[in-house]
C-alpha cells in the first residue's frame, strides 16, 4: 500500500500533534525547520493510515531502529514500511516484504551533483534523456529507495549502488512533474 500527502504547504502541525506518539513528537523537536516537522508528522500519519487500512491496527506505532537507523514497528516485525518526504510531499509504503521508498523534487539537478553521485552509464542516461532533471531524480530515488530497503542508508559511494542490482523498482512522476517517487522491492 502506498499513500502520499502532496499538500504539505497546507499541513496543520498543531492539529496533527495529538495524533502522534510521544516518541514521534520528540523526534519532531530534533528538526530545526517547521517544514521538516510538518513533513515528518505527515509521514507518520500516513503510516498510521496504512496500518489501519491494511492491517486493522489503530494504536500509535512505536519504532525500533536497526543498526543503520532503519525503523521497524515494535511488536510487528512482520510488517515492513518506509517513509520519505521532500519539500513538496510525504509518502509511506507498507508491505509484508522488505520495501524502500524515496521521494524527491525534480529541481535539484546540476551537472556537478550528477557527476558526484552517478556512474558513467547513468551520466549517459541523464544526458540522453528528454529531461535530464527528471532522469537524474529518478535514478537518485532508485538508489536511495534501495539503500533504505536494505537498511544501509546513504553510503559514501553512490555511484555503484545500482550496479548488479536485482531489486525491482517502480518510479512515478507526479502529474505536475514536480516530484518523483520510487518504490523498491526485492
Amino acid at each position: 500500500m502506498i499513500l502520499i500527502n502532496d499538500r504539505l504547504q497546507q499541513f496543520d502541525l498543531e492539529a496533527a500533534m495529538p495524533k502522534l506518539s510521544e516518541q514521534r513528537r520528540e523526534k519532531l523537536l530534533q528538526y530545526k525547520g517547521e517544514s521538516d516537522r510538518c513533513a515528518s508528522a505527515a509521514g507518520y500519519l500516513l503510516l498510521r493510515e496504512c496500518l489501519k487500512q491494511e492491517y486493522g491496527i489503530s494504536e500509535l506505532p512505536i519504532m525500533e531502529y536497526g543498526k543503520y537507523g532503519k525503523p521497524r514497528i515494535s511488536g510487528h516485525e512482520e510488517i515492513h514500511f518506509n517513509i520519505s518526504h521532500c519539500r513538496r510531499a510525504a509518502i509511506c509504503v507498507v508491505s509484508d516484504t522488505p520495501v524502500g521508498v524515496d521521494i524527491e523534487t525534480t529541481d535539484r539537478y546540476s551537472t556537478r551533483l550528477a557527476e558526484y553521485t552517478m556512474n558513467s552509464e547513468e551520466l549517459q542516461q541523464i544526458q540522453k534523456a528528454k529531461s535530464p532533471a527528471i532522469e537524474f531524480t529518478r535514478l537518485w530515488t532508485m538508489k536511495e529507495a534501495l539503500l533504505k530497503m536494505t537498511g544501509q542508508g546513504i553510503t559514501n559511494n553512490t555511484k555503484d549502488v545500482l550496479v548488479n542490482c536485482t531489486a525491482h523498482f517502480e518510479s512515478t512522476l507526479s502529474a505536475d512533474g514536480e516530484y518523483i517517487y520510487t518504490v523498491c522491492r526485492p
